[in-house]
């Protein structure tokens, strides 16, 4: 189960549903009030945490491979808070284990005003540069375009519900020693947002993780490099026990 980032819709992931392992299945859930999701917007990272489990429930999956990126890696921490007995392993992209600090909750607190005040068209124009890496920016246009379209398609309540989720998240660093399944980090060489030291913090963290650098690509790098992306998680999977 792949879990998407903020501000975006489980289409972030296509490229990966297309280059996905044989005996392998990706589900791609929209969390709450994103994208196709018509269940309303979750404010807290347990409330989106306690989705995935229900629809984990509904279609009687005990236990799965469960990752995300960036938000979505939040998300996948706290579902292991609250149900680490689900996870046959785990994948974290471009996210981090700390909470934010005072200029973060700031920044945040900013974001729910812009949104609120402009729509979503005005926190594209405000994330997109951070967003995506150097490379896809100067290089690919249509990437561009694409992650304008998935962040106007929500909601500004959504976007501002899952702001303030993200803004009241607990430090999960006390929870990585905890880990025991497999792990995967991935992070973009070219992040801005959560860097490589995050996803370093996240590795050293969890004993026994492995970390995959995606070059050329920035906080988004499952769609600024889904080949490497991609590679690196099939090969992950591939060295995990099959699915029963």
């Amino acid at each position: 189960m792949l879990l998407h980032a903020f501000p975006l819709d489980a289409t972030l992931w296509r490229p990966q549903i297309d280059r996905a392992p044989t005996g392998r299945s990706f589900i791609t859930p929209d969390l709450p009030g994103f994208g196709a999701s018509t269940a309303p917007p979750a404010r807290t990272m347990d409330d989106m945490a306690y989705s995935v489990l229900k629809m984990l429930d509904a279609g009687g999956i005990e236990r799965a491979v469960i990752g995300g990126m960036s938000m979505g890696g939040y998300v996948t921490l706290a579902i292991h808070r609250l149900a680490p007995e689900r996870f046959a392993g785990m994948i974290l992209a471009d996210s981090r284990a700390t909470a934010d600090n005072e200029q973060q909750k700031a920044g945040r607190q900013k974001m729910i005003e812009t949104v609120r005040e402009r729509g979503p068209g005005a926190v594209a124009d405000e994330m997109l540069p951070k967003l995506l890496g150097a490379t896809t920016q100067r290089e690919r246009p249509d990437l561009v375009a694409d992650v304008r379209r998935m962040i106007e398609g929500n909601s500004a309540e959504t976007i501002a519900s899952a702001v303030e989720a993200m803004m009241s998240r607990p430090d999960s660093r006390p929870l990585l020693s905890q880990v025991t399944v497999p792990t995967l980090v991935l992070c973009g060489e070219e992040d801005v947002l959560t860097p490589p030291s995050d996803s370093e913090t996240l590795h050293a963290g969890i004993a026994g993780s492995r970390m995959v650098r995606i070059p050329r690509a920035g906080h988004l790098s499952c769609v600024e490099a889904p080949e490497d992306f991609s590679r690196a998680l099939n090969t992950f999977l591939g060295e995990l026990p099959a699915p029963k």
